[in-house]
């Protein structure tokens, strides 16, 4: 019988042995993301501005890029590329402190001063949807507590139901979606309360994926692309947005750069479209535009 258990602790080893080495490169892994954050965050917000800026830095040129979809740009017709030029788009990183699943979390939010949104990712360029509208209406952070229970029940509800999600009476609530359905953030159809937004993207963890080194760059006043909003707009939205645990530690404006591609038609019309010389893809998927 002690030979049967000894045996099957000795089978079981290798699982405890396997799992507890998952549990450590876990727990390595959690300390090098720190860890890393950390020694950006230091770089960045020690930066001092000389007449530089900072911005991401990139591998691509706006040759490669123009190689890579060269059939798109020119098809088969009698165009021609001019030279590139390379503008720099603004963006506000924020080094931030919040909570998530009860646990206190620090990160870097990285918000567009022109687009109005978060990026998610700059590997892939991946943004929310809906904070730009939230900007241009003074959202609050009684807008944000709808539009966040709304899209935790795919993007609709009934009122009560709002009022059991809010824990809040009638007379209270009312104010409340009166003031987002006059910002155009929801509209209303009968007892019934949708988003006002196509394809929202607003329950996100306040933390950008970002990976890119900065580097400090000379550049011409033409390059760089002026702001749509203000920090002060930003820093007022995602304070409302992410409620009273979120903190903003720091700022440090830094810039994207984006390569501008201008085609010359037989007609000597020209076009230009903008790409992003981080992931090398149409920048905002914006429509190319005549000159």
């Amino acid at each position: 019988m002690a030979k049967k258990v000894a045996e099957k602790k000795k089978d079981r080893l290798p699982w405890i042995i396997g799992i507890a080495a998952l549990f450590s490169l876990a727990a390595w892994w959690g300390w090098e993301q720190e860890s890393r954050i950390r020694e950006f965050k230091d770089h960045v917000f020690q930066y001092v501005s000389n007449g530089d800026i900072l911005t991401l830095e990139t591998k691509l040129t706006p040759e490669s890029v123009m190689l890579a979809h060269r059939q798109d740009l020119l098809g088969n017709e009698k165009k021609s590329f001019q030279d590139p030029f390379i503008a720099y788009y603004p963006y506000l990183l924020l080094n931030v402190k919040y909570i998530e699943d009860q646990k206190p979390k620090e990160g870097l939010l990285l918000w567009g001063y022109n687009n109005g949104e978060i990026v998610l990712n700059t590997d892939t360029w991946d943004t929310t949807h809906g904070f730009k509208d939230c900007l241009e209406c003074q959202a609050n952070q009684n807008d944000f507590l709808i539009i966040q229970a709304l899209m935790k029940r795919g993007g609709a509800l009934s009122i009560e139901e709002l009022q059991k999600e809010l824990k809040m009476d009638t007379e209270s609530v009312a104010p409340w979606i009166k003031d987002a359905k006059q910002k155009h953030l929801i509209v209303q159809k009968g007892q019934e309360l949708q988003l006002h937004f196509e394809n929202p993207r607003f329950l996100i963890t306040p933390q950008t994926r970002l990976k890119q080194q900065l580097v400090s760059k000379p550049v011409s006043s033409e390059q760089k692309i002026s702001k749509t909003y203000s920090r002060n707009q930003i820093i007022a939205l995602a304070k409302a947005a992410f409620g009273n645990t979120f903190k903003i530690q720091q700022e440090q404006d830094i810039f994207l750069p984006v390569f501008k591609v201008q085609v010359v038609n037989p007609d000597g019309s020209t076009l230009t479209s903008e790409w992003n010389a981080i992931t090398g893809q149409r920048f905002g998927k914006q429509p190319l535009r005549r000159l």
